[in-house]
């Protein structure tokens, strides 16, 4: 592996064809300050941004890391440059990214971080934070009032933890200076998200000031599809990218070719023509949102856990199984579609495409990395489809085995007795569960489908949702999961 190290010093002597960025960063400023600075930003709206610079060089992006400054650890040496390295069948095709000037760890610098919230040179707060980074219930969407960190926020607004908390504050001193508000743009797989995001900024802010929960409700909040496979990256990737680039890369990011962006078209103080860089910019989302989170994120949680279960590591041989293609071809073709209206989309086609997509080998997408956080999930990527089928009267098969084979999963055991390393905002909680319930598992049905803040309180006692469960349950534990995938296929 080479020595040199990416960086602005060292981008001219990169191995030949090496993509880079084609404007002169010494004249981007920020325009976009992006909270949860991780792999999918960078993999995503980051390259949107970089495409752009060189016709609007105003929205360069600083970056903020809300809990760990690795991030920050690794990019501050290369000046915030990084590789994309987009994968496929034919080999792997490295670009250097330069979009981010810098990276803020929010936990050493809050109020440097907040400060540059209120400049008014920042026009977008855009925010990867994942679903537990909203401090909400996600079986309502509402703010969680008991959340540590929200609790910590409104006594101590100025010195704040959450997303919520610094969008705030960081608002209020703009607000007080007479400047007008960033917009902020929800990047986060969740339902509607610039309303969520709304719902639970606007409350919290009234929570701390009525007059400047007023003032925060006029704060445009579009709502964004995001859809990009990212794989974690491994030290294997780190050398693989070193010897495409010719210069180490402490953080080099893993994808695939395909990429889209969905954006609805409200940005009152500017934004950059993302649409010249391949974004739909649309007037509403909502369609396209659950078009993926149905489609596309039901079906890889369901394949996560059930691959895991399986024994499968990676999402793409879980595709190489015949049984699960055709369950998951079904579980999209026959559950999921139906729930969706979407006049002029090929969902068929569509369809096809996330196969195909699942199908990369290249892509080394870990089922354990994607079942990670699944009580948060849970709700949006399947829920909300089995309420739609059960109100209409719909069989859930399909739909119900992605969630019984999340509720064996969480048990924290895998079929061969092993431990499992469930990583979940409520792991410990699961796992008091499945200890008193033992091998029972309708005692299992019954203390996970008893949290409310992941199924609301309509569906644990749901004749159909039970039943159809509970079944699903025994068959995991009777005959393990490839067996069980295989009798629900057909």
């Amino acid at each position: 592996m080479t020595s040199t190290r990416l960086s602005p010093a060292t981008l001219g002597s990169l191995k030949p064809g090496i993509g880079v960025p084609n404007y002169d960063r010494g004249k981007v400023t920020p325009g976009i300050v992006h909270l949860g600075i991780g792999a999918f930003h960078r993999a995503h709206m980051a390259v949107y941004v970089d495409d752009l610079l060189s016709a609007d060089p105003s929205w360069g992006i600083v970056g903020a890391s809300l809990r760990r400054p690795d991030t920050k650890d690794a990019l501050e040496p290369q000046a915030g440059l990084y590789s994309i390295a987009v994968r496929d069948a034919a080999g792997t095709h490295p670009r250097v990214i330069g979009s981010i000037l810098s990276v803020m760890d929010a936990n050493s610098e809050r109020e440097a971080l907040l400060a540059l919230m209120a400049d008014e040179k920042i026009r977008i707060i855009s925010l990867t934070v994942t679903e537990k980074g909203y401090c909400h219930d996600p079986a309502t969407g509402e703010l969680d009032e008991n959340h540590p960190d929200i609790v910590h926020d409104l006594a101590h607004p100025t010195d704040p933890r959450s997303a919520p908390g610094m969008l705030v504050e960081a608002l209020a001193r703009r607000k007080a200076a007479g400047i007008a508000p960033f917009t902020v743009m929800s990047c986060d797989n969740l339902p509607a998200n610039g309303e969520t995001a709304k719902r639970i900024v606007t409350r919290f802010a009234a929570l701390r000031d009525p007059a400047l929960g007023q003032w925060v409700e006029a704060v445009a909040f579009p709502s964004t599809m995001v859809d990009r496979i990212v794989p974690s990256t491994t030290d294997a990737d780190r050398a693989e990218v070193a010897g495409l680039i010719g210069a180490e890369d402490a953080w080099p990011i893993m994808t695939e070719p395909f990429t889209q962006w969905v954006v609805e078209d409200h940005f009152p103080s500017g934004r950059p023509a993302f649409e010249k860089a391949g974004a739909q910019l649309v007037e509403d989302v909502e369609p396209f949102e659950l078009m993926k989170l149905r489609m596309l994120n039901g079906s890889h949680s369901t394949m996560a856990y059930l691959g895991y279960l399986g024994g499968y590591q990676y999402i793409a041989e879980v595709m190489e199984d015949p049984a699960y293609v055709t369950l998951i071809h079904g579980l999209m073709s026959e559950e999921a579609m139906p729930t969706l209206d979407m006049p002029g989309t090929d969902l068929w086609a569509y369809r096809d495409e996330l196969l195909e997509r699942f199908r990369n080998p290249a892509l080394k997408h870990r089922t354990w990395q994607i079942a990670m956080d699944g009580s948060q999930k849970l709700p949006q990527r399947l829920l909300g489809t089995i309420r739609d089928r059960l109100k209409a009267g719909q069989p859930i098969t399909r739909l119900a085995l992605g969630v019984a084979a999340w509720m064996r999963y969480v048990t924290g055991v895998d079929e061969g007795g092993s431990e499992i390393d469930v990583r979940d905002p409520h792991a410990l909680k699961m796992h008091a569960i499945a200890a008193d319930a033992g091998d029972n598992p309708v005692a299992l049905y019954e203390g996970l489908a008893s949290l409310s803040e992941v199924f609301g309180t309509d569906l644990a006692g749901h004749t159909v949702f039970r039943e159809t469960v509970v079944g699903h349950l025994e068959s995991l534990f009777d005959e393990g999961a490839k067996a069980t995938v295989a009798k629900v296929a057909g």
